[in-house]
Parts: structure tokens; sequence; C-alpha cells
């Protein structure tokens, strides 16, 4: 990928697009108007890839972060967004970056320092280098945590600052994260996409590899625990937090078990993960929630997300949590006021990245100086925490007049260690392209690092940009940020190729731990879409779709008439007084009729329709992100479709567009999935519920009394009439149809190939005990077998069926009781060693 006369010619037209728009002394403006090689190699590569548009590039990036599932939520929201990523990365060079990473690893170390101080002898207290109220005060402190040493003296295993540049090339820190850090999966996510679009153009620039840092991490985690092979786990607070999306991904890269409360459970002061085998032991869990919400017996008693108990396995020094619980006692604002001193005073070194001016209003002095320079500051809660009087979390003093103004200096002087101020930080540019062109915009840079096995930090090069939709270059004004940049940290060599790789490792073929809760979701995941596949037939054969020569048209009112009652008996269709007039009247008014009912299965409102389908689909599918591949998710995560016109055709075309979507799910399971217990659940689900509408089938369209119609249809919704037609020449029977639709185990779409694969899936799954005495959903699976076995087609009426219907449904909840999570059931170990 060579730049060609032309595209160095557009490179240069951007470079001055850049700097015409860039504030004077900004210091990329300067470097870019001296031509900097990193940039100009960088944009000369980005023009070759787009022919010179940028607009196209920008495309492609949003497409690839769309396909590699990257997503997040503002607070509040339930649908998740797509992540807005920029197409053009934010270049550091290897020297700025080594200021960088020397100041986030003495900064974490000095934040270690102060944590084991406050949470033992709590000497800096004692001696007035820290206040007692600013600890005291802040909702992260957990008394209970005094006196506890974690394995290893490590409260903290990862670690985020966030960094503003100044336009003189300063970087400073403007938050520290210590709780729960979030982000790193997305600085990965943002390499992911960036380098599908780059592809050896980050290779040319010597772009440093951040695979590292997770190895880095995953082994830090490990060697700190009691177990050579130890199971990690991520605690999630679940798919409706902000970043579930980045957690689920970090879970599937780290090959972490991605777990809720509800999948954990203490016992003699051990945690254990539920699994489909029992209770397994859990060694170290990241935890992404905050402290409070860990332990309901420990600290807030109305948390519904933590894990009773777990604080008493932490103390044991039976499970790791990263990070301790109380580490968030250091990040709050008014901390960094007093940590330049705190720096000087453990390390005797000055900080290489200094904070933001803070005065903590807690002390006279410094009071007295927010409100003299009020209008010039920026006014922020001492805790990280939201008020009345700050709904915003921060506010510019002088953007402040009247009521407003009066009513925050009021409550400063009413409750003044509740809040800080802060110097209103100027923040240097990088350029992102917006609306085809290269423009100037402010950014903020999140660093992470993490202990290491050694316990050392190693930090990850790179991070991830939030850059600025506004060119106000003050850090107020940015807030959150836009939108997203990957960042590109540069060496002066070649990285190479196959340094990641170890030595060796040891071959296993292992599938590692299904917890219930994801067995659970797999297997409903299957049924769902199993059911939504039935109800689509369903609305086709009442629309007209069929092989049969003379079309659904030709169907007799009565067997239209049935078609109405499986939709209403599917649950498809809530009123069956919409079905009244084409259950009793002639054909001329019963499709009409029926085209109704096929809206309202479609898109009705009903708890069995399409729609609600779709929608339970995308629930469960969202709860099991880290357990699906990126193709599987984006058929669930398509924009659920618009109501279309009440006429046969396009209800047509739209229940077959979304029957084809459900049809490449189940290629995708059959095809990808490994065989593993997960991809059981999952194709048990859709045989269970594949052998339960068999049966609902053959009770209202193969009943003694049953038409050519009926038969028909029958043959129709199981993708059966080809097969039939090739083995008898002779024409429609009752008999034969009954034998191909629910005997013959040659056919996949039949009950009898149902039981067999769920007699087969139900063999291959763990048992608790090893007495060799069959459990209780396989003796169903048996019974249903013999069931099957001894049935004749000819005897194979409705009163026939009902009863292998009734031992599915029996199955269906013993399995359950099996293998799932039974709300706040007994913990299920009888007969399992615990491991």
């Amino acid at each position: 990928m060579v730049a060609t006369p032309g595209n160095s010619g557009r490179v240069d037209g951007w470079m001055n697009d850049y700097v015409a728009a860039a504030g004077a002394g900004d210091v990329m403006r300067g470097a870019i108007a001296r031509g900097d090689r990193s940039w100009r190699d960088m944009l000369g590569g980005l023009a070759a890839i787009s022919d010179g548009h940028l607009g196209r590039l920008n495309d492609r990036i949003l497409r690839q972060a769309f396909e590699v599932g990257t997503a997040f939520r503002l607070p509040g929201e339930v649908q998740e967004r797509r992540w807005p990523l920029s197409a053009v990365p934010l270049l550091i060079g290897e020297a700025e970056w080594a200021t960088i990473e020397a100041g986030v690893v003495q900064r974490a170390d000095l934040l270690e320092s102060v944590l084991a101080d406050i949470f033992g002898p709590q000497t800096l207290i004692a001696d007035g280098a820290l206040p007692a109220a600013l600890v005291a005060g802040s909702p992260h402190f957990l008394r209970s945590m005094i006196g506890w040493t974690p394995p290893g003296r490590h409260r903290l295993h990862i670690y985020a600052v966030d960094l503003g540049r100044g336009p003189n090339g300063e970087w400073r820190v403007l938050a520290d994260h210590a709780r729960a850090p979030a982000g790193a999966g997305y600085a990965l996510e943002n390499r992911l996409a960036a380098s599908r679009v780059m592809g050896a153009l980050q290779a040319r620039l010597n772009v440093r590899r951040l695979a590292p840092f997770f190895s880095a991490f995953r082994d830090g985690l490990s060697a700190v625990c009691r177990r050579s092979e130890p199971r990690i786990g991520l605690l999630t607070p679940g798919r409706y937090n902000q970043s579930y999306a980045e957690q689920a991904h970090l879970a599937r890269y780290l090959g972490l078990l991605l777990v809720e409360g509800a999948d954990l459970a203490v016992r003699e002061d051990q945690l254990y993960v539920r699994t489909i085998e029992g209770l397994k032991r859990v060694d170290a869990l990241w935890r992404r929630m905050d402290s409070r919400f860990l332990d309901p017996l420990a600290f807030d008693a109305r948390s519904a997300i933590g894990v009773p108990g777990l604080m008493d396995a932490m103390t044991a020094g039976n499970v790791i949590v990263a990070n301790a619980p109380g580490a968030g006692v250091v990040e709050s604002p008014g901390m960094a006021a007093f940590l330049p001193a705190l720096s000087r005073r453990l390390s005797g070194e000055s900080l290489r990245l200094p904070n933001i001016a803070t005065w903590w209003c807690g002390q006279a002095r410094e009071r007295a100086h927010v409100e003299a320079s009020f209008d010039r500051l920026l006014i922020a809660p001492a805790f990280g925490e939201v008020s009345a009087a700050l709904p915003a979390g921060s506010v510019f003093g002088g953007g402040l007049a009247g009521r407003a103004r009066d009513a925050l200096l009021a409550d400063i002087r009413r409750r003044p260690h509740d809040y800080v101020g802060r110097e209103v930080v100027r923040l240097s540019t990088t350029p992102a392209l917006r609306g085809g062109a290269l423009l100037p915009r402010p950014f903020t840079l999140r660093v992470f690092a993490a202990r290491d096995a050694s316990g050392s930090w190693t930090v990850m090069p790179g991070g991830f940009a939030r850059l600025g939709e506004d060119p106000d270059v003050r850090a107020a004004v940015m807030g959150e940020g836009a939108f997203a940049a990957e960042v590109c940290v540069l060496g002066e060599k070649p990285v190479a190729a196959l340094s990641l790789l170890p030595a060796h490792v040891p071959i296993r073929r292992n599938p590692g731990t299904l917890p219930s809760r994801a067995a659970d979701n797999l297997f409903w995941l299957g049924r769902y879409i199993e059911r939504g596949d039935a109800t689509l037939r369903l609305v086709r054969a009442a629309l007209g779709g069929t092989i049969d020569a003379d079309g659904a048209a030709a169907r007799g009112p009565a067997t239209m008439a049935r078609i109405a009652e499986m939709l209403i008996e599917s649950g498809a269709v809530d009123d069956p007084a919409e079905a009244a007039t084409g259950a009793a009247g002639a054909s001329e008014s019963a499709a009409p009729d029926l085209h109704m009912l096929a809206r309202a299965a479609l898109e009705g409102d009903s708890g069995a329709s399409v729609r609600s389908l779709l929608h339970s689909i995308h629930t469960i599918g969202e709860g099991t992100r880290d357990r699906l591949s990126a193709e599987v998710w984006r058929l669930i995560d398509a924009p659920p479709y618009s109501e279309t016109e009440p006429n046969a055709a396009a209800l047509l075309n739209r229940a077959t567009a979304i029957q084809e979507r459900f049809s490449a799910l189940a290629g995708l399971a059959a095809e990808n999935m490994g065989r593993t217990a997960a991809w059981r659940f999952h194709d048990l689900g859709r045989r269970v519920e594949r052998a339960v509408q068999v049966c609902r089938q053959m009770r209202c369209f193969a009943a003694n009394e049953a038409l050519a119609d009926d038969l028909t249809t029958l043959l129709d919704l199981n993708d059966s009439q080809i097969s039939y037609r090739a083995r008898y020449l002779t024409g429609l029977a009752l008999a034969p149809v009954r034998d191909l639709i629910a005997l013959d185990p040659f056919n996949p779409r039949s009950l009898a190939y149902q039981v067999e694969m769920i007699r087969e899936h139900l063999t291959a799954l763990p048992v608790l005990h090893d007495d060799g005495m069959a459990e209780d959903h396989q003796l169903i699976a048996i019974e249903l077998g013999g069931l099957v076995a001894m049935a004749k087609a000819e005897q194979l009426g409705a009163a026939a069926v009902a009863p292998i219907e009734n031992r599915l449904f029996a199955l269906s909840d013993a399995i359950s009781r099996r293998f799932f999570l039974q709300g706040n059931e007994t913990i299920r170990s009888a007969g399992m060693t615990l491991a």
C-alpha cells in the first residue's frame, strides 16, 4: 500500500485544514504544521486505503466496530448504542509515552500506599496529612475492611487514569479510577476494528501491541490465587449495565467466566459458581460493580446483585476480589487535592503526572479561595456523587447566575466537605474526521495499568481516547466526549510479529465451565427461536406459503379455521374473536380474517407473537453475549422490523424474511458451535420445542377426520412435501403422513427424530451421582422414547398424541429443575465433589 503523488496532495490538504482550524499554540497544531513524519505516514496510509475519500474510511471503521460487537449505553437507557469510533487514531510517540507510562506506575503505587494506610495503621490521618472527614465521608470507605491484609498485599490489581494534554504538551491527571475501572475492553475493541481497516499500516508505523497487557493482567490475578490453575470470573452487574457489551467481550477474550451475583454461592467460606455439573470453586473475581453492592450481608442489605457471604470468603483468603472493596476511597476528586503532598511524603518524589489544581472546601482557607475564585473554577462534588445542588455532577462557576449561583454558594457554606473547586483545564486537540474534513477536536486519554505475575505494574501501550464534538477545548465543556478514537503508541523499532507466542502450551479439549444461568439462557434461546419459526410457518400457511400447485387459496374453510385455531392456541394472537368469522363462515370471508390474524401473530403485542419472541430472543442473547459469536449476535441484534401494510403479499414477504433470519441462526448453531455442553443445551431447547410443535400440529391437522387440505398443510409446516411425494406416488393418505411427520426417525423434522436427539443430549450431559442410576429428566426421556417407538401411525390420533405432548412439558420442567437456577434455591451439591 504505497502513497501516490495524488494521495500526497490530499494529505497536504488534510493537514492544512487541521492547521487552519486549530488554535494557535496547540502542540498538535505545531507538530502537524511542521509536517510530523508519523502523522504524514499515517494519513498517507489512510489516503491509500480510502482512495483519498475519508468519508468512506469513516463508514468502514464504524462498520468494523459494529462487526466486532462494540456497543454502549447511556445512563437510564435500555437499548444499546453503536460505538462512535473515529477513523483517525491518536498517535503518541515512544518517548512521550515513556513519560506517561512512568507517571501512571508512580501514581498507581502511590494510591496503593494510601489505601494500605487508610485500611491499616492510618498514620496519614493521625498526622493530619489526610483529613479524616475526607476519608470517612466517602461513600466508598468501608470500615469493615480496616485491618484486613489482601493476598499479595495488593488492593489494586487494575487501575485507570484519565489524562488531558494541555496546549503546551504537558499531560495532567483529570481523574483516577480505582473501584472498577472500565474501558480496557473498548481499547481492545477499538484496536480490533482499526486493525481490520488499517491492515499492514499499523505494522509499518510500529504500533505497539495490546495483547501483552491483557496477558499480564490475567497472569497477575492467577499468581495470587492459591491454586495453580485457578478459575477466574468477571462479576457483572448484568446486561443493563452501561458497559455490559465491553464486559462480555473482555470475558470472552481473557477466557473468564462472565458471572452475575445469582450465579455464585458461598459455602464454608469458599466461593462457588453454580454450573450444570454442580458447584465449582471460583478463585478470583474481577468485579465490575460498586463495592457497596458486592455482599448484602456485609454492605448494602438492599443489594439484589451481590453474593451473600462473599466478604467472608475474601477475608478468609479463599477468593481474590479485584479491585478490593473500599479501593474507591482514593478516586474521589477531593483526594486529588492531597496527592501531591502525599507523594512527596511517601516516596520523596513529586508527581510525574501532575493533577489539575484542586481545592477541597473542607478546609477553611481552601473554601475561601473557592468562594473568591468561584467564577473561574469548576465546582464539583468532593466524593464524585451528584447532589441536589449539583445534579449534573459538576458545573462551571462562571456559568451560574442569580438563584442558582446563590443556592450553590449557600450549600458550599453549609456542607463544605462535599465540594471541591478545580481549575478549568484547556486541552490540546487531535485530528478527527468530521463532515469529510480533518478538524481539531479536544480529547482526553484513559490509560490502564495492571499487575503482572510478579506484582509489578504493566501499562497498556495505548488506551482509548474520548473526543469532544464541540471545538471548545475546555475539559469541563467536553464532558464525557462524543466519540472515541483508537490510540497508537509508535515504537522506534518494528514490533516482532511472533513475540506473544509462549514456548509451550499443554493441549486440552476440556471446553470449560458452563454456569447454570448460561445453560438456561441457551436452552430458552433455542426454544424461542424454534417457537418463532413455528409461528412463522403458520403465518405463511395462512397467507399462501406452500409448494402445492393450487396454493393456499385452494384450502377449504375447515383447514383455514384450523390454522386460525392453532395461531390462537399458540398464544401468538390474544383475541379469539378475531378468528370468529373465519372459523364459521365461507372461504370468501375466511381469507381477510386470516390476514388479520396473521398480522396480529406477526406484529401484535401478544406474548407469543413473532415481535414478542424476537424481543425475548434479544433479551436472552444480550445476557449471553460472551457465549455467542459476533455473527450470531448481529442476527439477534438486527433492528426490529417496522409494521407492514395489511395486505397478504407484504405480510408474506415479512414473514419469509424473518424466517430466513431464524434459519440463519439455526445454521450458524449447527455449523459453528463446538459440540460442547453449551451447544447441547441450545440444541436441546430447539428439539424440545420442535417436538411440542409437531404434537400440536398432529392434533390439529392429522386427527382421524383430517381432510386432504389438512394433510397438505401439515406437510408444508414441516418441510416434508418433497419427501412425501418422492416416497408415495399414489397421493395423500392419513397413515403415511402421520408416519413421516411423527414416527420416521430419518426425517429431521419428525417427532421421533426430536425425541432421539433429546435422548442423545441428555445422555451426554453430566450427572450429579456416580451410582449409574438415571435421573428424573433421563427417565422421562426414556419414557418418551418408548411412547414414540410403540406408536402406530394408524392409531396416532389426537388422543394418542396428547400424552406425548404432556410428557414433553414434564421433561422441560425436569431439565430446568436439574440444571438451571430456581430463584433462591438451596445449593445443589449432593453427590458432587466441590472442585
